[in-house]
């Protein structure tokens, strides 16, 4: 159990980090001091930090073995992450009242961008990147940090629709979310919304700038290498953490 100390204790922090400061006394204190933008930006350092280390705590956690890894298993989060890039590079900012955090003013439920994807983008992007992970790490310790994230996800996106509703009251809801979707292109999918306009192409540059600087940060930070062609990273295989070499090279198993 000493082994785990790190995963837990990063867990715990990363934990009460997301619950104490969102109730009404820790935040008051915290915005009267720093300010209300001054608490968002100290509040978002904090996160990501926090969530570095819990990363990197999973990593370092023994390896206890879910499944065997397999080269296809890598092409999934780079596939999956680039379209939680789009998500985050879309969803970030535009009014959104149907959300958490989200602003009203200047939403139009006739032409809803990118809530016709999904009312929640930024929840959704979560969840992709952490099922994803998952899907790449066939550990307990990742198994149990990445499924934790996207259960969290997924049930937000419910939780909030919930807490919307009963807020605006059902008519106003229903109106403002006519056209929009909570699972991923629901709307466009039943014909209650259709894409117009051409695609912002400052929020597709800042979405792809996104995605480079995760794709360039991942190994000197995580310690993983995150491309699956031409590179060196770290697999689960048999019980162990192993080299993987490019993925045009078998994979040795350490243990044999």
């Amino acid at each position: 159990m000493a082994d785990w100390t790190e995963f837990f204790l990063a867990a715990t922090a990363f934990l009460l980090s997301h619950v104490l400061p969102v109730r009404q006394a820790p935040r008051r204190w915290l915005a009267a001091r720093l300010g209300e933008r001054g608490f968002l930006v100290a509040y978002s350092v904090v996160s990501i930090a926090l969530l570095a280390w819990l990363v990197v705590a999973a990593g370092r956690a023994p390896v206890v073995v879910l499944w065997e890894a397999a080269e296809w298993q890598r092409w999934v989060p780079n596939l999956a992450v680039p379209v939680a890039c789009l998500l985050i590079g879309f969803g970030a900012g535009p009014p959104n009242p149907l959300s958490f955090g989200g602003r009203g003013a200047g939403f139009d439920p006739e032409h809803p961008g990118i809530t016709g994807v999904s009312r929640h983008p930024l929840l959704l992007a979560i969840a992709l990147w952490a099922a994803a992970h998952a899907v790449a790490n066939g550990d307990l310790a990742h198994g149990l940090l990445f499924g934790a994230f996207t259960v969290f996800a997924l049930s937000g996106m419910v939780a909030i629709d919930r807490r919307k509703r009963r807020q605006m009251g059902e008519e106003t809801w229903l109106s403002l979310a006519s056209s929009t979707s909570l699972w991923p292109l629901a709307a466009l999918l039943n014909g209650r919304w259709r894409p117009r306009g051409l695609v912002d192409p400052w929020r597709l540059a800042l979405s792809l700038l996104l995605w480079m600087v995760l794709l360039a940060l991942h190994a000197p930070l995580i310690g993983v290498a995150p491309l699956p062609i031409g590179v060196t990273a770290r697999v689960v295989k048999s019980g162990t953490l192993v080299d993987q070499q490019p993925c045009s090279t078998p994979v040795q198993d350490s243990s044999t």
